[in-house]
């Protein structure tokens, strides 16, 4: 793909006013070199390349609380459009930058699988609006930068890992390629040792088939893998009838019309409060594995796809990069208040820079596209929860491609890297992971006699992980259970 030629808009300085039309002089399309045919052209592929999270979200936020209840599968589709429309709409309108979020996976896989097994699902959103909040003080008060420079980078690039493989494990158990083992070792290769059953299968087909296209550079890879491996799944549920009950969302099948009136059920099911059953540390911890989850990758994408854009320097400083930020934050209360979790920049914004986007206005037309998708459910509720998971292997395995940056010859590295990745996935918790890379990281620091260059939050930070694992037995000795 060839990319229009960088401007910085800060060395050619801002060009004469006459004669541009308003929205030229709000988004600086002249200023950026660009055209509204262009922005428009750009956000339509920003829209297709992310589209996905519209099916992956709502499968990764199917499961039951703590009280046994579940999310409809409509209501999670119109929470999930609602809240990427919004956000990327601020994001065009405030941060004027070709930049687009949606509910982040890691964020609703820590939700899903960590809070959800002890709180409600309003508890769990109040938790997320809570760590949207903490997000936009730390840039407004200019401590996220600093706070992301206090962590090694190789930590952040492990995290990113990590949050991947814990992502892949997720797509594995919902497609049953993977099984809680009834004997043996803790899982399984399906339900007893053996791929069971023609949804798994279809999974395969679907996964093989998005890495097949991505190994051919097909532009919007995962969303053709999606369609074709639903369009399989219907001729295989027509032709071997292998019963509703074999899927997991029920038969591929249009339900009435292909337009609905948005359900809006969820929004607004936030409860504050009421954490008292896990503990202020657990909750404390949870909201900081939260804050982490949509932190660190947002502002190096943030940079990322602004250079893309031509509008970073040298130095990474852009325009509107602190409002930028400010709504990445603000997304994440967003998310939790209409029920889809957090919302963070997605790295497929590049993929509309690449076809010309420079300015907000693309942003604009991806939001509008994603509210255009409120009124579409029926037509995203056809595709079955197998097919999407093999998205999310491959969202595992793209967010793997970060152990290029790791130094695996210097131990006091790769350690804490590798405990980072393989704790996540193995304790099913992104918490664990984070706090024994941490640890790790600092011990063996100072095993080294180098233990003033962690620097004092980190240090910090390992005493807090360190009463988080010692917790129960602290508990116990104090007397406390």
């Amino acid at each position: 793909m060839t990319h229009a030629p960088a401007r910085h808009p800060t060395a050619a300085g801002p060009r004469p006013s006459a004669g541009r039309s308003r929205l030229d002089r709000y988004f600086h399309l002249t200023d950026r070199g660009s055209t509204v045919a262009r922005e428009v052209r750009g956000g339509i592929t920003t829209f297709m390349a992310m589209s996905y999270i519209l099916l992956l979200n709502p499968l990764i936020l199917s499961g039951p609380d703590a009280a046994g209840r579940t999310l409809g599968r409509a209501a999670l589709i119109t929470a999930t459009a609602f809240a990427a429309a919004l956000s990327t709409l601020l994001m065009g309108l405030i941060g004027r930058v070709p930049l687009a979020l949606a509910a982040g996976l890691g964020v609703s896989g820590v939700l899903s699988t960590q809070v959800v097994a002890h709180l409600t699902w309003p508890q769990a959103m109040g938790m997320c609006v809570l760590y949207g909040v903490i997000i936009m003080l730390l840039v407004l008060t200019g401590l996220r930068e600093r706070v992301m420079n206090a962590i090694p980078q190789a930590l952040k690039h492990a995290i990113t890992m990590g949050i991947g493989m814990f992502i892949a494990l997720i797509g594995l158990v919902k497609a049953g390629f993977v099984h809680a083992a009834t004997s043996g070792g803790p899982v399984t290769l399906g339900p007893a040792g053996e791929l069971a059953g023609w949804p798994v299968l279809l999974f395969c087909v679907t996964l093989l088939l998005i890495f097949m296209l991505q190994a051919r550079e097909v532009p919007g890879a995962i969303l053709i893998g999606i369609v074709a491996g639903t369009v399989l799944a219907v001729i295989v549920d027509a032709v071997a009838d292998p019963g509703p009950k074999t899927w997991q969302n029920g038969r591929p099948a249009l339900e009435g019309g292909a337009v609905s009136m948005p359900d809006f059920s969820l929004f607004g099911q936030v409860e504050f409060g009421g954490w008292g059953a896990v503990g202020g540390v657990t909750v404390a911890m949870t909201v900081f594995t939260l804050v982490l989850a949509g932190f660190f990758d947002a502002m190096a994408t943030i940079i990322g796809v602004g250079t893309e854009a031509g509008l970073a320097d040298e130095r990474g400083r852009m325009p509107g990069l602190s409002r930028a930020l400010l709504v990445d934050g603000a997304g994440g209360a967003i998310g939790g208040a209409a029920g889809a979790s957090g919302q963070t920049v997605f790295v497929e914004s590049a993929t509309g820079v690449g076809e010309g986007a420079r300015t907000g206005l693309a942003s604009v037309v991806t939001g509008l596209l994603f509210t255009a998708c409120l009124f579409f459910t029926p037509l995203t509720r056809i595709v079955p929860g197998e097919i999407a998971a093999a998205a999310l292997v491959v969202i595992g395995a793209m967010m793997a491609g970060q152990a290029r940056h790791i130094d695996w010859t210097d131990r006091a590295v790769s350690v804490p890297v590798f405990l980072t990745v393989v704790l996540m996935p193995f304790t099913y918790s992104i918490t664990a992971g984070v706090g024994g890379g941490v640890i790790a990281y600092t011990a063996i620091k100072a095993g080294q006699g180098r233990w003033r260059e962690p620097g004092a939050f980190l240090w910090a930070l390992s005493l807090v992980f360190a009463g988080y694992f010692a917790l129960h037995p602290i508990e116990h000795w104090l007397g406390v259970k």
